[in-house]
C-alpha cells in the first residue's frame, strides 16, 4: 500500500510510449514476410492504430498463430521498437505522481515481458506493477485492472485509469474506477464519444486531473 492509498494505472502504447511506427512497421515486415510479397502501408487503414496488432495482420491475410503471435511477430517488432520513444513529458508526469505518493502501474496489450525491452528505465523505474498480454483477460475486460490494483493493494475506489482508445474507457468502467482518456493518443478527440471520466488534452494533463478525480495523491 503505497502512503496515500491511490494508484493511477495506464496504458502503455498511444499513452505513455509512441510506438505507433514501430508497430505498423513490425506488421508490414511480418506480412511481407508471410505472404511473400511486397505489402505497401498504404493497405493499413489510418486511425485504427489501437487495434491488436493480430487484428491488422489478419486484414492483410496472415492468420497463422504461429507467425502471428510467434518468434517472427517478436523479432519484427524488437527491431522496430528501436524507433518508439515516450511521449513528451512522461517522465516528469510519472516522476512527479511517484513523488506525490501515488502507485503507478501499467495495463496493456503488450506482453509483460516484452514492455522490459520496449520502455527505457525513465520510466519504468516508477512501475510498481505490469500486467500484460496473458495475465488476465485482455480489455475491454476489467480484469487486467483488477488484477494490477490487487497487486498494488489498492482498492478500484482510489484508483485510475489512463487509456487512449474505447477498450481502455470500457475496461475501466468494468473495473469499478474512473477513466482519463488520452487525447494526446491514437483515438484522438473522438475518444470522448467513449464516455471516459475526464479526457486529458496533453500527458501533462494527468496529474490534474488524477487530483480532481481522486483528491491529492
Amino acid at each position: 500500500m503505497t502512503d496515500s492509498g491511490c494508484a493511477v494505472l495506464f496504458d502503455l502504447d498511444g499513452v505513455l510510449l509512441d510506438s505507433r511506427r514501430a508497430m505498423r512497421q513490425a506488421i508490414l515486415d511480418v506480412a511481407r514476410a508471410a505472404l511473400g510479397e511486397h505489402v505497401d502501408e498504404s493497405r493499413l487503414p489510418a486511425g485504427l492504430d489501437h487495434l491488436p496488432h493480430h487484428e491488422h495482420l489478419a486484414r492483410l491475410g496472415v492468420t497463422d498463430e504461429e507467425t502471428v503471435f510467434g518468434a517472427a511477430w517478436e523479432d519484427a517488432l524488437a527491431l522496430a521498437t528501436w524507433g518508439a520513444s515516450p511521449f513528451p513529458g512522461a517522465a516528469g508526469v510519472l516522476r512527479d505522481l511517484a513523488a506525490s505518493g501515488a502507485a503507478i502501474g501499467v495495463v496493456t496489450m503488450q506482453p509483460a515481458s516484452r514492455v522490459a525491452r520496449l520502455v527505457p528505465a525513465e520510466l519504468s523505474a516508477h512501475f510498481g506493477v505490469v500486467v500484460g498480454w496473458g495475465d488476465a483477460a485482455p480489455k475491454p475486460s476489467g480484469e487486467g485492472i483488477l488484477l494490477a490494483l490487487d497487486r498494488l493493494g489498492v482498492p478500484p475506489g482510489r484508483a485510475c485509469f489512463v487509456g487512449d482508445s474505447p477498450s481502455d474507457v470500457a475496461a475501466a468502467a468494468a473495473a469499478g474506477v474512473p477513466s482519463i482518456g488520452a487525447v494526446w493518443g491514437y483515438t484522438g478527440p473522438a475518444l470522448g464519444s467513449c464516455g471516459p471520466t475526464v479526457l486529458a488534452g496533453a500527458l501533462t494533463d494527468v496529474p490534474g486531473a488524477v487530483g480532481s478525480l481522486l483528491g491529492p495523491a
